[in-house]
C-alpha cells in the first residue's frame, strides 16, 4: 500500500509547475552567492570553499525552506479540494502512509536539488570566478549532511501544509523559519531550531570548525526534530481520523 501512494504521488509531478521553481530558485541562489562571492576577494580567500560558503549560505537559509514548502503544498493541494479528505480516511489508505510516502517524494526532490546546487557552485566556479581545478572531495560530504539536516524541514513543512489549506501561507512561514534560522546559528544556537540544521549540515556558515569535534549533537539534533514531527503528524492524522 505504501509504494501505491509513493507512485500516485510521484504521478502528481509530471508535468507539473513546480518544476519551474526547481530550476528557477537554485539559479537564483546560485547567482547571489556567486556575485558575493566576487565583491569580496579580499576577505574570501579560501577558493572553492569561500564560494562554497557563499553558495549555501543563501540557499540553506532562505530557498531550501521555499523550496520544500513549495513541493508540500503542492502535493497536500488535491486532497484539500472538495471533499477529498473525508474520501482519503474512508479508504484503506492508512493516513500516516500517505504523508510517509508525500516525505519519500519530497527527499527525492530535495536530493535532486543538492545534486543542481552542486552543478551551479561547480559551473559558477570555472565559468565566472575561474577556480582552479575542482571543488574538493568534502563538498559531497556536505551535501549528505545538508540532506541530513533537511529532513526536519520536510516533515514540519508537509504538516504545515497538511493543516493549512492556503498554498502560500506555509510557504511564507519557511521563509520566516529561515530568517529565525539565521538569527538562532548567529547565536550559536541553530541545533535548537530545525530551519538552522541545513546550515550547520552544509558547512555555510563560513567556518570550517563548525562541527569540528563531534558530529553527534548536530545527529541527534536532526532525528530528535524529525521523530517528534513524525509524532506530531501520527497525532494530527489520528485525531482527524477520529473527527471524519
Amino acid at each position: 500500500m505504501l509504494y501505491r501512494c509513493i507512485q500516485a504521488e510521484n504521478r502528481k509531478l509530471h508535468a507539473s509547475p513546480i518544476w519551474i521553481m526547481f530550476f528557477l530558485l537554485p539559479v537564483i541562489s546560485a547567482g547571489y552567492g556567486t556575485f558575493n562571492y566576487l565583491q569580496n576577494l579580499e576577505l574570501l580567500t579560501k577558493s572553492w570553499y569561500s564560494l562554497w560558503t557563499q553558495h549555501t549560505l543563501f540557499y540553506s537559509l532562505f530557498f531550501f525552506p521555499a523550496m520544500v514548502a513549495i513541493y508540500a503544498a503542492y502535493l497536500w493541494r488535491l486532497e484539500h479540494l472538495g471533499h477529498n479528505w473525508n474520501l482519503i480516511m474512508a479508504s484503506p489508505v492508512r493516513p500516516l502512509a500517505l504523508f510517509f510516502a508525500k516525505f519519500v517524494v519530497v527527499i527525492k526532490l530535495v536530493l535532486l536539488t543538492q545534486l543542481f546546487i552542486f552543478f551551479l557552485y561547480f559551473l559558477c566556479g570555472k565559468v565566472f570566478a575561474s577556480l582552479p581545478g575542482g571543488p574538493p572531495p568534502e563538498t559531497f560530504f556536505y551535501l549528505l549532511r545538508g540532506m541530513l539536516g533537511g529532513l526536519s524541514v520536510v516533515a514540519l513543512q508537509l504538516i504545515l501544509s497538511m493543516i493549512i489549506r492556503s498554498f502560500a501561507v506555509p510557504i511564507f512561514i519557511g521563509l520566516f523559519g529561515g530568517i529565525v534560522g539565521m538569527l538562532a546559528a548567529s547565536r550559536s544556537r541553530g541545533l535548537y531550531w530545525p530551519y538552522a540544521l541545513m546550515q550547520y549540515g552544509m558547512n555555510s556558515n563560513k567556518s570550517e570548525d563548525l562541527l569540528a569535534g563531534s558530529y553527534l549533537p548536530f545527529v541527534v539534533s536532526c532525528f530528535l526534530w524529525l521523530a517528534a514531527f513524525f509524532l506530531l503528524a501520527q497525532l494530527l492524522l489520528t485525531h482527524r481520523d477520529v473527527k471524519s
